[in-house]
């Protein structure tokens, strides 16, 4: 998530949030969910009732629902004493044993902040950075309460989002192209870096393989041999890409040292393809109407995948890939990826003239058909552009940013909104509901994950940085 138009919208952090419980309702009366029908390759899930508004004016959420703060930037504290860093992003979740799991929770802090991730000794990318970018560790019980912070890499900038991978890594993405200045970066950054799931790393080791620019988010695939990456970028619009491991070659926990090389495997960009067989220059070309549509895709090799001179997205012409405004949030199944693209604006450059406008876009990959399809889509709202709120709050929802999949095969999309910031659960090519609404302030939601037996929903406060575990009867919705 770079700074973009919403950073002109956002205020001050409204009250202060302290540790603890907070519940919203009661436990409503449940009707059994109705299963979905059986040729459908997407789950269906019943309605989320209405929201209610927090009393503490932090969280709406569900009758029933209620969330715990595991962490707030400059409040809770690392072990090492020092404050836990601001802007939380992309966070996955792994098993700690013990009756415990692990958060790894990305910074995305730009430059030297108070609030940046410390540079401990045996995580330090680039010393020239001092306290920036990075990620923590976080041990949480079974109920969310905080056990531990922990730095698991520094010295890196703005850390957006990733993915974790089959061997119980979590890949960190630096969403920035910035080259080495000598002074205050004294390496190149736009890199993915991995850092394991009890939060040590592997040294904090570039892998140059998967290129080097704004990334957003990426997914490892279930046969280990891709992985699919995501561009947060503009002038010209970002792209989708895909990494292909050499013939014979499956990733795994010490496939790092030959990802540290920028000539192995295979980059490239992605096109999809129209009916006349020739690549659609821009995803805003697709609208509701192509709904669950499939479109073939193919895969153009990415020149200089290291950016030396010119950045990946450049070395391209329109006619070659497709390009998208704010290719953002990654998450993969056993038969594809999912990827969303947070919105194309009316009136601005990054839209082509005869484009479509939206306010949102969810796209899943299929790997044995090689094929993508639009499985959500949310009009532009002109009211909600200019930040104002909608009458029908709950309803209208924009800009989609990180998505995950939940335990039960459905989304939960955490929106980066202009008028309200809601986490939102999406059943692919049906209804899309507010599971919470940030009342706090006007910070976008980041970083959703499920723990693995889908008790708790762990989502941050991008500003001023906080974590919530959300709990409550999660499988009575969605399972």
């Amino acid at each position: 998530m770079s700074v973009d138009r919403r950073s002109v919208l956002r205020g001050a952090a409204a009250g202060a949030a302290g540790v603890g419980f907070a519940t919203v309702g009661t436990v409503p009366s449940l009707a059994e969910a109705t299963p979905g029908p059986r040729h459908s390759p997407f789950p269906t899930h019943r309605p989320f009732p209405p929201l209610l508004d927090d009393p503490n004016g932090i969280l709406a959420l569900p009758p029933g629902f209620r969330y715990r703060i595991v962490t707030k930037a400059g409040e809770t504290r690392l072990r090492t004493g020092q404050p836990t860093p601001s802007m939380h992003d992309g966070t996955a979740v792994f098993d700690g044993g013990r009756n415990r799991y692990l958060l790894i929770q990305n910074h995305e802090v730009g430059g030297a902040s108070q609030l940046g991730v410390p540079p401990i000794e045996g995580t330090v990318y680039d010393a020239g950075v001092g306290a920036a970018g990075g990620c923590t560790v976080i041990s949480v019980d079974r109920d969310g309460k905080n056990l531990g912070e922990w730095v698991g890499i520094s010295g890196t900038l703005t850390n957006c989002a990733g993915g974790h991978t089959p061997w119980g890594t979590w890949l960190t993405c630096e969403e920035t192209e910035s080259k080495a200045n000598g002074t205050t970066r004294l390496k190149d950054h736009g890199y993915v870096f991995e850092v394991w799931g009890d939060g040590r790393t592997a040294h904090p080791v570039p892998l140059k393989a998967l290129g080097r620019y704004a990334h957003e988010a990426l997914a490892v695939d279930k046969d280990r041999n891709h992985i699919y990456l995501s561009e947060d970028a503009s002038g010209p619009n970002g792209l989708f890409y895909r990494w292909s491991a050499p013939a014979g070659y499956k990733l795994g926990p010490n496939s790092w040292r030959q990802l540290a090389d920028a000539d192995f495997g295979t980059l490239e960009a992605m096109a999809i393809l129209g009916d006349d067989g020739k690549p659609i220059p821009d995803v805003a070309y697709l609208t509701s109407a192509q709904l669950l549509r499939p479109f073939r895709v193919a895969w153009v090799p990415v020149p200089d995948r290291n950016a030396v001179s010119v950045s990946c997205r450049r070395q391209f012409t329109n006619d070659q890939v497709t390009r998208g405004k704010k290719f953002e949030g990654v998450f993969g199944t056993d038969e594809g990826v999912y990827v969303v693209n947070s919105y194309a604006e009316s009136g601005t450059s990054d839209l082509p003239s005869d484009a479509v406008p939206h306010d949102g876009m969810v796209w899943f990959y299929n790997y044995r058909n090689r094929t993508i399809q639009l499985v959500t889509y949310f009009p532009e709202s002109a009211a909600a552009d200019q930040g104002s709120g909608a009458r029908y709050d709950d309803y209208n929802f924009d800009s989609p940013d990180n998505v995950t999949v939940t335990p039960w095969g459905s989304l939960v999309l955490a929106e980066d909104g202009n008028a309200s910031s809601h986490v939102l659960s999406s059943t692919p090519g049906g209804p899309t509901y507010a599971i919470a609404r940030n009342m706090l302030n006007d910070s976008e939601f980041t970083g959703p994950a499920f723990s693995a037996d889908g008790r708790i929903l762990f989502v941050n406060l991008q500003s001023p940085g906080i974590t919530f575990a959300i709990s409550g009867p999660w499988r009575d919705y969605l399972g």
